[in-house]
């Protein structure tokens, strides 16, 4: 029995009816080599051995009586593998529409809180020998950095499974005591908190007021269609870039293959915006979720902050365009460093559940998403994946998808995952705030052509575009 922590409650916290707060990861297998071909028995048989690699896979998560504090993982005493996989069958002919349609239904549906948090649903009936593996995650389990840990725990043949042991569910009175002890450590870190949270905040706005370049604030951000309250139903696409093409930009223009990234997504939102004649004057913002623990492998919780980036979406240039994202982005982890990587966890763990929770029901009952203005327009965030191909035996990890959620009046999330030479990316929306995902995920490519064929145009290759725009910031044309 394990307290969770604030910031991992606050992911269950923050799920309404419209608002599912887990995160999709979708593993596309190539079969052709298997031999004797696909069996659905025997992919249960191997997730089954393979679980205890998975520890979080087998915690599920208890309510405290009134919800006088935050849940507590338990190890689950009547885990049932067969409550967690499913097989699902692709329409034909089986191609990447067919495949996303499986997936935006998945991603439609709360996941139930009677078991572990998660489930695995097998795609069949796709093209070319391929099946997908559908990994339904809630973000209380894992972050992006996690969720890669888990993946290369459960592929890696030599990984060593832990010793598993069921717990029985503890009774309300223990619960009880266990909150009871936890609020108490809680309050005796809360004057050093409070003394930390408001020297952060007078040093990061101290930063933010000197630098040349200021980074966005929360609720900056103009309106736009993606900014709506939510409906439960889910809308998701899915596209492949050329990895080497966004690493060719960034060596030329001494940004960060983020910031290459974020340029892209830009363009493409960009793009949507103004064929739909709803592109707003500002600039949008988007949040980039960051890890606050990067050194760190493990295997499951959530150590992440957000960066509010303001992403050009009001410049034409495509690279004039990137370096503002470049410029405003070194910014926000320079206001973020002063205000500490971790503090956003160190206050979650103090917000009394009961109010977090009442809080966000209101907002989504209320539908103020429709007429306030949002905290950010959409979410990016670009994961570093496995680098290397990944095999199970004798199936092919082809691709991998991945997408988080998105968030009442916060309608787009766009997700990439490195693979091996690939950038697998993710479009998710809802029928309100994304009615055509495909769009956007067509109008990344369009973008990224863009941007390269600017880069190639771009003559300074001896200093880089970022040292260019220090003499003549209005030279980075063709």
């Amino acid at each position: 029995m394990e307290p969770m922590v604030g910031l991992d409650a606050k992911f269950l916290y923050s799920e309404t009816a419209s608002t599912h707060m887990h995160t999709l990861k979708v593993a596309v297998f190539d079969m052709s080599g298997v031999s004797g071909g696909y069996s659905y028995d025997e992919i249960v048989e191997l997730f089954g051995h393979r679980l205890n690699r998975l520890p979080p896979f087998r915690r599920r998560a208890v309510r405290v009586p009134l919800g006088l504090g935050h849940p507590v993982w338990v190890e689950d005493p009547d885990f049932d593998l067969k409550r967690h996989v499913t097989r699902r069958q692709a329409a034909k002919p089986g191609g990447e529409q067919e495949l996303a349609a499986v997936v935006a239904d998945v991603a439609g549906r709360t996941l139930p809180r009677d078991r572990p948090l998660w489930e695995i649903v097998v795609v069949e009936g796709l093209a070319d020998d391929r099946i997908a593996v559908v990994a339904n995650v809630h973000h209380a389990v894992a972050d992006g950095a996690a969720t890669v840990a888990l993946l290369q725990s459960a592929l890696d043949p030599h990984t060593q499974a832990d010793d598993w042991r069921s717990e029985e569910i503890p009774t309300p009175s223990q619960l009880l005591r266990l909150a009871a002890h936890a609020h108490i450590t809680r309050l005796g870190q809360l004057p050093r908190l409070a003394r930390r949270s408001v020297r952060g905040l007078r040093q990061s706005e101290a930063k933010r007021r000197a630098s040349h370049v200021k980074p966005p604030l929360p609720f900056e951000a103009p309106r736009t269609p993606f900014n709506v309250s939510l409906s439960p139903a889910r809308t998701y696409a899915m596209t492949t870039l050329v990895l080497d093409d966004l690493k060719a930009i960034r060596r030329r223009h001494g940004t960060t293959l983020n910031d290459v990234f974020l340029a892209v997504c830009a363009g493409a939102v960009r793009s949507y915006l103004l064929e739909s004649g709803a592109l707003p004057a500002r600039p949008l913002v988007a949040s980039v979720p960051v890890s606050t623990d990067p050194s760190t492998v493990r295997l499951g919780g959530n150590h992440v902050d957000n960066l509010y980036v303001s992403i050009g979406t009001d410049i034409a240039d495509p690279l004039e365009r990137l370096c503002h994202i470049h410029d405003v982005a070194a910014a926000a982890k320079e206001v973020r460093s002063v205000l500490g990587n971790d503090l956003l966890e160190k206050r979650a763990d103090v917000v009394p559940p009961q109010l977090y929770a009442l809080a966000v029901r209101a907002w989504a009952r209320t539908h103020l998403a429709n007429h306030v203005r949002p905290p950010v327009n959409l979410v990016i965030s670009n994961v570093a994946g496995p680098p290397q191909r990944l095999t199970v035996g004798d199936a092919v990890l082809d691709a991998i998808y991945s997408v988080g959620p998105i968030l009442e009046g916060i309608g787009l999330n766009i997700t990439a995952w490195s693979y091996a030479d690939a950038l697998h990316v993710s479009v998710l929306g809802c029928p309100t705030s994304v009615p055509d995902p495909w769009s956007i995920a067509t109008a990344l490519h369009h973008s990224l052509a863009e941007l390269k064929q600017a880069s190639e145009c771009q003559k300074d290759t001896s200093s880089g575009l970022m040292a260019s725009r220090a003499t003549k910031p209005s030279t980075t044309r063709c």
